[in-house]
């Protein structure tokens, strides 16, 4: 049984809804830390509504967050709660999607996903393995999680941009070109960005750089 994931959203300015996207925060933060980025894209991205749930439980290591599964080398948690707790939550985030794409009336392919940190490492296990192809994943700061299992599990190959900060000390920077060469072994098309001198977070280059990464792939470019 999946659960349903508290959630808040931002419509299309432009009144008419033609894309979708979903905000996957990180581990002990909660969808409005991520939603604040929509008053930013969606001067850009005028007919898009931005959408971002809250993960299914608390943080062990924030009460005052959520995660999406719990992390053992912080919060004590053993590998197979965390792996369990994933399982779920991708069941979880999945239903979501499907709600959110039968409220605005879209389809999968003007749908985008927007992850960062434990959220990008949702959306890059998420995207791949859902029926239809979804229009593009934007994966800040995080990693590919069971990349030798990709190939053989991947359905659907939607473009996908990494950004990572060369300066994090939260998830190692080497990430990216690892989670990219996987990507691209398994036949995606893969981006990638590094925000020189930046940590664990989203800097103004990384954020422009995903802005015309999703003007591409919603089709805004094409009008």
């Amino acid at each position: 049984m999946t659960r349903q994931l508290q959630s808040q959203s931002r419509p299309a300015r432009s009144g008419e809804t033609k894309s979708v996207v979903i905000f996957l925060h990180g581990y002990g933060a909660d969808g409005p830390d991520l939603l604040g980025i929509a008053d930013v894209l969606g001067e850009h991205l005028p007919d898009t509504a931005f959408h971002a749930p809250n993960a299914p439980t608390p943080s062990a290591a924030n009460p005052a967050g959520f995660q999406w599964f719990p992390i053992p080398r912080m919060d004590g948690s053993t590998e197979a709660e965390a792996a369990d707790a994933m399982v779920h939550s991708v069941a979880d985030v999945d239903a979501y999607i499907d709600a959110v794409l039968k409220e605005e009336g879209i389809t999968e392919a003007h749908l985008a996903l927007f992850g960062f940190s434990q959220g990008t490492m949702m959306a890059l296990h998420v995207a791949p393995r859902r029926t239809d192809e979804m229009a593009g994943v934007v994966a800040f700061s995080g990693r590919l999680i069971r990349p030798e299992a990709l190939e053989a599990s991947a359905v659907s190959r939607p473009p996908i941009l990494l950004v990572h900060g060369d300066a994090d000390d939260v998830v190692p920077p080497q990430s990216l070109p690892q989670a990219a060469q996987a990507l691209t072994d398994a036949g995606f098309k893969v981006y990638t960005h590094v925000m020189k001198g930046t940590g664990h977070g989203i800097a103004p280059d990384g954020l422009s750089v995903a802005l015309a990464f999703l003007r591409d792939v919603l089709g805004y470019d094409e009008s």
